[in-house]
């Protein structure tokens, strides 16, 4: 092992999925949180985690949750209600309740229309942050359901050509059922990197890649180099630059827009306020189509086909969408989720300070 590699290791602790599940509930409720939402947004956290999506995970995002209910940005416990309603959608005023919390009733609710009419879509307005968006796409999967979730978020993101920035990250999450292969999920931002890619480069060293962000003036940086200040930059659309495909990017965080900000009444995101964002989640159900055996069959024959393409030169195998995060939780429900000693710290702290069992960890 290198000294670098050495290092990171030493650098974490492994905890215990539930252990770390009962306490994110447990601040979740001392942050005023009734105690169903509290369980729902520690899954939804600690499922980030499990399959090695810290940027989504306690990590990087509990300690700005927390934050945000003690500054009154976010509603611990919203009101939230449906404004509009057919057999096969709805509309959700989520009443500036947490994402993680509100977004999963909401594909309850487009199961349940799934069931019956085959496809259930929701919209959410008036809401906040999600967190990982193939979750509340991944609830689906048990039903032999097809689930998707898409969210309009702040504008970070030039549009192709652009001077300013205009569209959010705006994620695309889709899960479908497999047989006896782990299912297909896909999940990734509509820009080229996200904003947290920049910030564990600027945290941890190294240079960005070109391609990804653009100058203040918009013009696109093509060289590789140290990652600027956050207000150094702005992000480009996938594909990076009209040569590689910027429209495609710019184009599907625009659908994005549409479907979450438009269809919700909440607007796109370059007229909401910066802390609303809007949702929008989808379940099709698979046997309103065909025999959900015969589907799932195929999902396996073609899983397999993918993973069994020759690699090209210098790379040891090909991957599917959702393979290396299955390959994550499996490791770390066995061996336990890597936290940064600083991040068992702020635990710490944060438990001491709201009178909450501390069980992570043994003392340092």
């Amino acid at each position: 092992m290198s000294k670098q590699a050495s290092s990171r290791e030493n650098a974490v602790v492994r905890v215990e999925p539930g252990a770390l599940r009962a306490t994110v509930e447990r601040i979740f409720e001392a942050a005023g949180v009734p105690q169903e939402d509290a369980r729902v947004g520690a899954d939804v956290l600690v499922k980030a985690d499990l399959m090695g999506v810290e940027s989504h995970g306690v990590s990087n995002m509990l300690e700005r949750y927390v934050e945000r209910y003690k500054s009154g940005v976010m509603n611990p416990r919203p009101q939230w209600r449906i404004t509009r309603e057919t057999p096969g959608t709805a509309t959700v005023d989520a009443d500036r309740g947490l994402g993680i919390m509100v977004v999963p009733k909401a594909m309850e609710i487009a199961i349940a229309k799934a069931k019956q009419v085959g496809t259930g879509m929701v919209t959410v307005g008036n809401c906040r942050h999600l967190g990982m968006a193939v979750y509340h796409a991944m609830l689906a999967l048990e039903h032999d359901m097809i689930g998707v979730c898409m969210s309009s978020v702040r504008p970070t993101v030039l549009p192709s050509l652009g001077s300013r920035v205009r569209l959010g990250t705006n994620p695309i999450a889709v899960a479908a059922p497999a047989g006896e292969e782990p299912p297909f999920v896909f999940d990734a931002a509509t820009s080229v990197v996200p904003d947290n890619k920049i910030d564990i480069i600027r945290r941890l060293g190294g240079d960005i890649f070109p391609g990804w962000i653009g100058d203040e003036r918009g013009t696109p940086v093509m060289e590789p180099g140290p990652a600027p200040p956050r207000d150094g930059y702005q992000l480009l659309p996938l594909g990076g630059i009209p040569q590689t495909g910027a429209h495609k990017g710019y184009g599907l965080a625009c659908v994005v827009d549409i479907l979450c900000g438009g269809l919700s009444g909440s607007g796109y995101g370059a007229v909401r306020s910066a802390d609303t964002v809007a949702h929008f989640v989808g379940a099709y159900n698979i046997e309103a189509f065909l025999d959900a055996a015969q589907f799932k069959g195929m999902m396996d024959e073609w899983l397999r086909a993918l993973k069994a393409t020759p690699p090209a030169p210098g790379h040891e195998r090909v991957l599917v969408a959702g393979q290396m995060e299955w390959e994550a939780e499996q490791d770390r429900r066995a061996n336990g989720i890597p936290l940064h000693r600083d991040v068992i710290g702020w635990f710490r702290d944060t438990c001491a300070g709201m009178g909450i069992p501390f069980t992570l960890a043994p003392p340092p």
